[in-house]
């Protein structure tokens, strides 16, 4: 057995839960991400806005009835990372600018200007993951963030 000091001290935070995919469900998505968020000491509002956005998101055009989306938060280092998986894998979002004179369609153009990078992965079928990355400054070492990274992150980088 491998002494205290050689074990894993502080595995990768994160945070997992299954939501019906319902206008109640994206905001319970919202609410329970800020709680984590806070527990785990980092700033909430850029990461409470895209949860909420991709969450809604997952509600309106990846909602598939009975199947339930799935809301991934992890911290690596100083990068959060959040993940929404949902069952319409054959409706990938794309970012477009929606007319000004319409009151949705914003969703990914909030991600696209609150996250450093996002992107869209191909799951196995009938999934997808949306996935948006935030970097905080970094956490003071063995704080509640820090944690081992499984290397760079593929995606768009912020300009």
């Amino acid at each position: 057995m491998a002494a205290p000091e050689d074990q894993l001290v502080d595995p990768v935070p994160h945070f997992s839960v299954r939501l019906s995919p319902t206008p109640r469900g994206a905001r319970l998505a919202r609410l329970l991400a800020e709680q984590q968020l806070r527990a785990w000491g980092l700033p909430l509002e850029r990461a409470t806005h895209i949860v909420a956005e991709l969450a809604a998101n997952a509600a309106t055009h990846g909602r598939v009835p009975g199947r339930d989306f799935q809301l991934l938060l992890h911290v690596v280092a100083d990068t959060l990372r959040i993940e929404v998986t949902d069952t319409r894998g054959d409706r990938l979002p794309r970012l477009r600018q929606p007319p000004s004179d319409t009151e949705s369609g914003r969703g990914l153009v909030l991600v696209e200007a609150l996250a450093d990078r996002w992107g869209v992965t191909v799951g196995r079928h009938p999934r997808k993951t949306v996935w948006a990355e935030v970097t905080f400054p970094a956490p003071e070492p063995g704080g509640p963030c820090s944690g081992a990274t499984d290397g760079p992150s593929q995606g768009r980088k912020r300009r």
